[in-house]
């Protein structure tokens, strides 16, 4: 599995609390970068404002920083594009039809 490929297993750790939903499905992740250990993680939330924010880019950090491969973690928060549930993978939605 690719260093690339082991980041994004941790990201779907993080589950978005009002969703129930992990962060890779719901489409929040926009890019992933690695350099040497290096990782840059651009992504957004659902809404501008949310009162998770803190702690979703908290979780974020945490679930990657596991991996001993890590040696930083930065987060960058966008609102360019902005979310829609139209970034959502098929199984995200699944989960929110049986809502």
């Amino acid at each position: 599995m690719s260093f690339l490929a082991k980041i994004n297993e941790q990201l779907k750790k993080v589950i978005d609390p009002e969703l129930n939903i992990n962060i890779v499905d719901l489409g929040l992740i926009y890019n992933v970068s690695e350099d040497a250990g290096d990782v840059v993680i651009k992504m957004t939330l659902t809404t501008p404002g949310c009162p998770l924010h803190d702690s979703i880019v908290g979780g974020v950090k945490h679930a990657v920083s596991e991996l001993t491969e890590v040696k930083s973690v930065d987060v960058e928060v966008v609102w360019s594009p902005l979310w829609s549930p139209d970034l959502m993978s098929e199984d995200a939605l699944k989960q929110l039809r049986g809502y």
